[in-house]
C-alpha cells in the first residue's frame, strides 16, 4: 500500500526552500523524517524504550550523525571499503544535535533514546552539519516521545559584511563570522564556531539574525506535530518518589549542605569529601532496620547540596571556593619546558593545568580527511587528551572519546585564527595538549598553553590567544541571576550555562555555548560576554608575562623549511623523470623535497634538520630551475665533441653549443686536441634562439683578444 506522506516546506531569508517528509521512510521508527535542502537530504530517527532502566536517573541519549559515502558518488578509502566508526568530523555534528536537544528532555525521562541521523544525498551548496539538529527536532516532533521542542539549528556567516544563513562550502570559507546557532522559538540553547578577531556586538548581531530564521524552521514543526497527531506524548514514570523522606532531607540536612558550601574550601576533593560526609552520616545514623531507600535519599541530597551552592552564590556572591563572581583563579605557565620537542608550554589554572607542545613537521606530515563531504588534508591539527588521574580518577585508556574530539576541535578553532598564511608557513603543525590536572575549562587552558607553545616554537603568530569559561545561576522565581567567570567543574555541573570564549586583544577568535535553561535574554548574554572580555585580557596578560610574543627563531633542533616559487612548466626538471632527481638531492643532502602545484605555479618545500643539509638541497634546486639569461658567465662541462664544436653543460639539463669559431680568437680547422669530453670549461651564453630555444656560447669571448698583426703598406 502506497505510504500516506506529510510534507511541510520552509524558506530561508535568500528564498532557498527547506522541506521535511513524514511518513515515506522508516516507518517503524518512533520517529522519522526527510530533510532536504538542494540535493543535500538527511534522514532523521529516533527510538526510545517505553521504561526507564532500574535504578537509572539519568537520560541515556544517543546521538549519531553518519555520511554515507555514497551521497556524494564516493567510495569509501580504507582497506574495508565501507562506513564504519564515525569520523571526528561525523563526532563534531553528533555533540552539536546532542548539546541543542539534550537539554529539552523531561529531567525524570529516563528511558533509554537514540537519535540516528544519515546524510543520504550531499550537496556542498547546502552543508549538512547546519540542518542535523533540525532534522532529529523534526524526527522527535513526530514521535510520541517527550520532548520540550521543537528546536532548530542553522549556520550564520558573515561575509563581505553581509550575514548569510547556511553558505554554501565556497561561500562559507570567505566568512569572518562563522557560527552555528540551535534554539527554540525564544531562546538560544547552542553556539558553536569561529571568528576572526570580531568584537562582542558582531557576535551578539550573528545570533539575533540566526534565531529569527530559527523561529520560521520551529514554526514547521509545529504544523508537522499537529498534522501528524502527535501533539500527545506518552505517559512515563522513570523515577521512585517519596515525599515524606524529600521534606525529611530537606529539613534535615539543607543547612548543613550550605554551610559547609560557606567554607569557602579551595581544595576541590575536601570539598567533595565535605559534601558526602554530610548524607553519610545521616545514612548511618539510621537504625538498622530502616526501609529508607538509599539510592533514592542520595538522589535527593544530590538535588539539596546543588540547591545550597547555587543559593550561596545568589545570595551571598561568593562562590564554593571563596571567589567572587568574576574573579579569575590564580594562574602561573612555563614555556620551553621539555627540552626536546619544538615548542612546549605548562599553563595551569587553579586546579586545571595543560602540558601542551607542539611539533613542526613536513607537507608529508599532514593529516589526510576523508569524508563523504570533506577530503583533503589538514597541516594544522590538535589532540586534546584527557587521562583519567587528572581528576584522581581509575579510568582505562581507551583513546579518545567525543569529549575529547569536542575540546580539542575548540581549541584547534581557536589558535588556528592567529597562524601565518599558508604561503608564509611551510610547516605541517601538531599540536598535543595532556590535561594533567582538572577543576574545570580544561578545553580554555588548553588555549592558553597551546598559544604559549606556539610562540615558544618560533612560529611568528598575529598575536597570543586566551580562553575563558562562563557559568550562569539563575532562579526563576525570584529573578535573581549571577554569571561567573573561570568556572570550576561543581559550577559547570550545578550551574545553567557553559559559555567558552576564546580571543586576543583584538576580537573573539571562537566560542562554544550551552545553556540548561530557557530564558537567557540577549541582555544578559551581552553581559556574559564583556564579563568574559574582562576574564580573556586578565589571562592574557598573564599569559605575556611569561612569553608576549614568538620568539626570533625556531630551536636549534626544529626542522628548518624554505619555498621555491617556480613556474610550472618547470617542475618536471625538478621532480626528473621518475622522480629520479629529486630523489637524488633528497639522497645525497639529506633533506625532504616536497613538490606542489598551486595556483598555476610550482611550490617547491624543502625541510633540513641543519644547515649544510638545507643549503645544499636550495643550491641543486636553484640550479636546475635557474632561467639562462644572456651575457651571464657559466662553469661548464664538456658533454660531446662535434667536427663544429662541442655541446657544453652550462646548467643542470642545459645544453649549448660552444661553435670551433667561439672557442679561441685563433682559426681552429678542425675540433682534434682541442677539447675534451668531460673537461670544465667556462663560457658565456651570447644567444637564444627565439625560434628553436636552444643555446649558443661562447668561450673566446672571454679571453683576450690578440693585437692585430701591423700590414706592410702596398708600394
Amino acid at each position: 500500500m502506497k505510504p500516506t506522506v506529510i510534507t511541510k516546506t520552509c524558506k530561508l531569508p535568500d528564498g532557498r526552500l527547506i522541506t521535511i517528509d513524514t511518513g515515506k521512510l522508516a516507518r517503524q521508527a518512533d520517529g522519522s523524517v526527510v530533510l532536504r535542502m538542494g540535493n543535500t537530504m538527511l534522514l532523521a530517527t529516533v527510538v526510545a524504550a517505553q521504561e526507564g532502566k532500574e535504578g537509572a536517573d539519568f537520560l541515556p541519549l544517543s546521538v549519531d550523525y553518519q555520511e554515507k559515502f555514497a551521497s556524494t558518488g564516493k567510495v569509501p578509502g580504507g582497506f574495508l571499503k565501507r562506513e564504519s566508526k564515525l569520523s571526528d568530523y561525523e563526532v563534531l555534528i553528533s555533540r552539536l544535535v546532542d548539546r541543542a536537544i539534550r537539554p529539552l528532555f523531561p529531567d525524570d525521562y529516563h528511558a533509554e533514546t537514540q537519535v540516528m541521523i544519515y546524510l543520504i544525498s550531499g550537496d556542498e551548496n547546502a552543508l549538512p552539519d547546519a540542518l542535523a539538529a533540525f532534522a532529529a527536532s523534526a524526527a522527535l516532533s513526530v514521535s510520541d516521545i517527550p520532548f520540550g521542542g521543537p528546536i532548530s539549528e542553522v549556520r550564520v556567516a558573515r561575509i563581505d559584511g553581509n550575514f548569510v544563513i547556511n553558505p554554501t562550502m565556497a561561500d562559507k570559507t570567505k566568512a569572518d563570522i562563522d557560527l552555528i546557532v540551535a534554539a527554540s522559538i525564544d531562546n538560544i540553547l547552542m553556539v558553536e564556531g569561529e571568528m576572526k578577531e570580531v568584537s562582542e556586538d558582531d557576535m551578539l548581531e550573528a545570533l539575533r539574525i540566526a534565531h529569527e530564521a530559527i523561529k520560521i524552521q520551529c514554526e514547521l514543526q509545529v504544523e508537522l506535530t499537529r498534522e501528524t497527531g502527535k501533539t500527545e506524548k506518552r505517559k512515563y514514570d522513570h523515577e521512585k518518589k517519596d515525599e515524606n523522606l524529600k521534606a525529611e532531607l530537606w529539613n534535615l540536612l539543607y543547612e548543613k549542605a550550605y554551610q559547609h558550601a560557606k567554607l569557602q574550601t579551595t581544595n576541590k576533593r575536601l570539598r567533595s569529601e565535605g559534601f558526602s560526609r554530610i548524607i553519610d552520616d545521616y545514612l548511618e545514623s539510621l537504625p538498622e532496620d530502616s526501609a529508607i531507600d538509599t539510592d533514592l535519599a542520595k538522589h535527593y541530597y544530590h538535588d539539596i547540596q546543588k540547591k545550597a551552592a547555587r543559593n550561596l552564590v545568589l545570595n551571598e556572591g561568593v562562590r564554593l571556593d571563596g571567589r567572587k563572581p568574576n574573579e579569575i583563579r590564580e594562574i602561573w605557565s612555563e614555556v620551553d619546558y621539555l627540552p626536546s620537542p619544538h615548542g612546549s608550554a605548562i599553563f595551569t589554572r587553579g586546579e586545571t593545568q595543560s602540558l601542551t607542545t607542539v611539533t613542526l613537521g613536513t607537507k608529508l606530515d599532514q593529516q589526510t580527511i576523508d569524508g563523504a563531504m570533506i577530503s583533503g588534508s589538514s597541516k594544522f591539527i590538535l589532540h586534546y587528551n584527557f587521562p583519567g588521574f587528572s581528576t584522581g580518577e581509575v579510568k582505562p585508556n581507551r583513546g579518545p572519546g567525543r569529549r575529547e574530539v569536542g575540546h580539542g576541535n575548540l581549541a584547534l578553532r581557536a589558535l588556528k585564527q592567529v597562524l601565518p598564511p599558508d604561503a608564509e608557513n611551510p610547516y605541517t603543525i601538531r599540536i598535543v595538549s595532556d590535561i594533567l590536572e582538572s577543576n574545570g575549562s580544561s578545553s580554555m587552558a588548553t588555549v592558553c598553553a597551546g598559544s604559549l607553545a606556539l610562540m615558544d616554537a618560533g612560529i611568528p603568530v598575529k598575536g597570543p590567544v586566551s580562553g575563558i569559561a562562563m557559568g550562569m545561576i539563575s532562579d526563576s522565581e525570584s529573578g535573581k541571576y549571577a554569571i561567573l567567570s573561570d568556572i570550576l567543574g561543581d559550577e559547570d555541573h550545578l550551574g545553567d550555562m557553559d559559555f567558552k570564549v576564546t580571543g586576543t586583544e583584538k576580537g573573539i577568535t571562537a566560542c562554544q555555548m550551552d545553556l540548561k535553561v530557557e530564558g537567557l535574554t540577549y541582555d544578559v548574554l551581552k553581559q556574559a560576554l564583556l564579563q568574559a572580555k574582562e576574564g580573556r585580557l586578565h589571562i592574557l596578560h598573564e599569559i605575556k608575562k611569561t612569553l608576549a610574543a614568538p620568539r626570533a627563531d625556531l630551536k636549534p633542533h626544529a626542522p628548518r623549511a624554505q619555498t621555491i616559487i617556480i613556474e610550472k612548466e618547470l617542475i618536471g626538471a625538478v621532480i626528473g623523470p621518475g622522480g629520479k632527481i629529486v630523489q637524488d638531492i633528497q639522497n645525497t643532502t639529506g633533506a625532504t623535497v616536497v613538490i606542489e602545484e598551486v595556483d598555476n605555479k610550482g611550490v617547491v618545500s624543502v625541510f633540513a634538520s641543519d644547515k649544510a643539509a638545507m643549503d645544499g638541497a636550495m643550491k641543486r634546486i636553484r640550479a636546475i630551475v635557474a632561467v639562462p639569461e644572456v651575457g651571464e658567465v657559466y662553469e661548464g662541462k664538456v658533454k660531446s665533441i662535434m667536427p663544429f664544436g662541442a655541446f657544453v653543460e652550462f646548467m643542470p639539463g642545459k645544453d649549448g653549443l660552444l661553435h670551433i669559431s667561439e672557442i679561441k680568437w685563433e682559426r681552429l680547422e678542425n675540433m682534434e686536441g682541442v677539447l675534451e669530453v668531460g673537461e670544465e670549461v667556462k663560457v658565456k651564453l651570447i644567444e637564444v634562439d627565439k625560434k628553436t630555444g636552444k643555446f649558443r656560447l661562447s668561450r673566446k669571448i672571454l679571453l683576450p683578444r690578440p693585437p692585430k698583426k701591423e700590414t706592410t703598406p702596398t708600394e
